[in-house]
């Protein structure tokens, strides 16, 4: 834990996994020195559109799934009436202030129901550009900034606590979507770059930046991603001792087990943050590496935003 606390930048890679590669190596250079780890999301529903996806895995990350269906139609107006008034994020996290930048409507609409400032990656930069055109330079100083970093210092005016960039195909039409992502991958690969080049070990952006990148599969089949299961197999079992293995954390929620926990394809976490976070085994960005040398193993992706708010000092204890 920092002696002071900290601002949050999470870097959120919406289907993004399958197109990193070795050549991304400000991904895996990041993924050494962080922790590494999983969150598992429930199991997606039926006839479910690639945004209603987006927006619901946003949700579960904020563990904001009531407001994700009221928004969406899963439930009745009935019920939403019945339902107290969802808090923002400022309620629930000691007037923790926010920002979420996504060039995706829906998601924007359902951020801005949560609290959060909504921004576009054109405001941000204050230009027209595209994302293939924005300067990673001017982005990762804009993203700083937003945070009170300027200049490698810590101002005390900043205007947010924690900032959450979504990057990922999101509306665009299905034959345009793995070039827009690859090219995504390599944006962020970038921007991890120029980020870690600002935040260097034992300056003041370094030691007082907490620094998530996430990445989710996106639509995912059991059948098809079998190899992507966090679940320990019969073959690492000891047949002797396989009835003593007790139900693994991520299963949980207090005494009752989840009922709907999706055990293949969970996002991929790292986060990094000079002399507060640990280092861990693993060297490459990826599910194999994160699975056989991560240190942070497997949480629910409903605890992610309560371990974040923890390091800002608004939250009174670690996974509240």
């Amino acid at each position: 834990m920092a002696d002071k606390p900290s601002k949050a930048l999470v870097l959120y890679g919406d289907g993004l996994p399958r197109f990193v590669h070795s050549s991304h190596t400000h991904l895996h250079s990041f993924a050494s020195k962080a922790s590494c780890g999983f969150l598992t999301l429930p199991n997606a529903p039926p006839s479910e559109g690639e945004d209603e996806r987006s927006v619901r895995e946003f949700a579960v990350l904020l563990d904001a799934c009531q407001a994700c269906l009221n928004m969406i139609g899963h439930t009745s107006e009935l019920e939403c009436q019945e339902k107290s008034v969802i808090p923002t994020l400022s309620d629930r996290f000691m007037g923790m202030r926010a920002a979420l930048i996504t060039n995706n409507s829906m998601m924007k609409s359902f951020g801005g129901k949560l609290g959060f400032t909504t921004l576009q990656l054109n405001e941000l930069s204050g230009t027209n550009d595209s994302l293939a055109e924005l300067s990673i330079d001017v982005l990762a100083s804009e993203l700083l900034k937003l945070l009170g970093f300027q200049d490698g210092k810590m101002v005390e005016a900043c205007q947010y606590d924690l900032v959450f960039l979504h990057i990922g195909a999101g509306e665009k039409m299905v034959h345009e979507r793995q070039k827009a992502v690859a090219n995504d991958v390599e944006y962020i690969n970038s921007l991890v770059g120029g980020i870690m080049q600002i935040a260097q070990p034992g300056s003041e952006v370094g030691s007082r930046l907490h620094l998530s990148v996430l990445m989710s599969y996106g639509c995912v089949s059991e059948a098809d991603d079998s190899d992507l299961s966090v679940l320990i197999s019969t073959d690492e079992k000891n047949s002797f001792l396989s009835k003593l293995i007790p139900h693994q954390s991520y299963t949980m929620k207090g005494e009752n087990p989840r009922n709907d926990v999706r055990h293949h394809c969970p996002m991929l976490i790292a986060q990094w943050q000079y002399a507060v976070t640990r280092k861990d085994m693993a060297e490459k960005f990826s599910f194999k590496d994160f699975k056989e040398h991560g240190g942070n193993l497997v949480i629910p992706a409903d605890r992610f935003l309560y371990e974040v708010a923890f390091k800002l000092w608004k939250a009174p204890k670690y996974g509240a």
